[in-house]
């Protein structure tokens, strides 16, 4: 959270570089969309003791994805920007664990928000 906001432009820099074809799917002026993601983010990981609990608001937000024109294809260069973002911003503390911990955490989000 410190890094937040930069963590948001690598994220969004790195997606767009990866998959372009994403791009129109977002606004324009991404200010309001990355503050969005890093609440969501923050949101997971709180609640990860919680997944029950959690699990319908992250369904809700897969059915809105769609709504988006969001496939299931899109959600692997998603993860893959998330891994890469993370890696470039906790360098060193980015450790084999902590990247399966989020490796483990994104495939179980984004399987339930496909599946939604």
């Amino acid at each position: 959270m410190p890094i937040a906001g930069t963590a948001a432009d690598l994220f969004y820099d790195r997606l767009f570089e990866i998959a372009p074809a994403v791009r129109p799917m977002f606004p324009q002026d991404m200010k309001e969309q990355k503050v969005k993601l890093m609440a969501m983010l923050g949101t997971a990981v709180t609640n990860l003791h919680r997944l029950d609990e959690i699990l319908p608001a992250v369904k809700a937000l897969g059915q809105r994805h769609k709504g988006y024109g969001v496939s299931d294809a899109h959600y692997a260069p998603v993860g893959a920007a998330l891994l890469w973002t993370l890696e470039k911003g906790l360098g060193a503390d980015f450790t084999p664990e902590v990247k399966a911990a989020w490796t483990e955490t994104y495939t179980a989000l984004a399987g339930a928000m496909t599946s939604a």
